[in-house]
């Protein structure tokens, strides 16, 4: 049993994670970060829900780049293949669902 105040979460460095749960190879990690991620393709489906923050979220679908804000509360869903990059407006914290070993 854990009991996880997200908002007190802080990591050492951008993209740091704290391990909440591994549920037969699916992950649950809580993420801190201020800066952008890299572009990318996971394994897997990707489950990604802002808890505090702001982010923008770039993806290609079709070879077209779009991006969209995401306030805290707001989930977005990559499918497999979906190539995604999220860029923090300001310092958030995100829940991220995934393939153990995923990018």
């Amino acid at each position: 049993m854990k009991i996880i105040k997200s908002k007190e979460f802080v990591a050492d460095k951008a993209w740091g994670a704290m391990d909440i749960a591994n549920m037969n190879g699916i992950t649950t990690r809580l993420h801190w970060t201020d800066s952008p991620y890299k572009w990318h393709t996971n394994d897997g489906e990707e489950v990604f829900v802002v808890l505090d923050g702001l982010v923008e979220m770039f993806y290609r679908k079709n070879g077209q780049e779009t991006s969209r804000i995401l306030e805290a509360g707001d989930i977005f869903f990559a499918s497999v293949g979906t190539e995604h990059v999220a860029h923090p407006k300001v310092a958030s914290r995100i829940l991220v669902v995934e393939a153990e070993g995923s990018v």
